[in-house]
């Protein structure tokens, strides 16, 4: 199970990556048009950006989470626990694994919440007119996948963690 999860979350990653990548190029045009039209040569700028912009971030945002949990690569504060019994320094890390999947499974049910809303309402964008639902299904994959993946780092017990538990 762990090299499955670990090869999703690795292509998760990689997608997410691209989508960033996509967003620098329409960025890098829109930018540009805008230099030259300062130049005196009147080129239009991409019409909805906005709206693409802010979809795609909100999907690539989330995809590199699952891959950062993987690689234990959250923030994580040991000024504190350095000197402390390795036994608490993995009741802790635990403690944390537990946290982290409640918090993805609650954040999960509150984005499925809002993509249900968001297609009944069948909201769209001011300037493309693109329907918002399914720009939440690649944040509801990567917040299921995060969540596997601290599941199974809390099941397999802390020690696979770098932190020496």
């Amino acid at each position: 199970m762990r090299t499955v999860l670990a090869e999703l979350a690795t292509w998760w990653a990689i997608a997410g990556g691209a989508l960033l990548l996509v967003i620098t190029v329409v960025t890098s045009a829109n930018v540009g048009a805008f230099v030259i039209s300062a130049l005196g040569i009147y080129v239009e700028g991409i019409s909805g950006y906005e709206d693409f912009v802010r979809l795609v971030i909100s999907c690539a945002a989330l995809m590199f989470f699952p891959y950062c949990q993987l690689r234990y690569g959250h923030i994580s504060v040991r000024l504190f626990t350095n000197g402390w019994p390795a036994v608490l320094t993995r009741a802790i890390d635990r403690l944390w694994l537990a946290l982290t999947v409640c918090i993805t499974l609650f954040l999960t049910y509150w984005m499925f919440i809002g993509l249900l809303e968001t297609h009944a309402d069948q909201t769209s964008t001011s300037i493309l007119g693109w329907l918002e639902w399914p720009y939440y299904i690649p944040g509801l994959i990567s917040l299921i996948l995060w969540s596997a993946i601290a599941a199974m780092q809390l099941v397999e017990g802390a020690a696979e963690s770098p932190h020496g538990a």
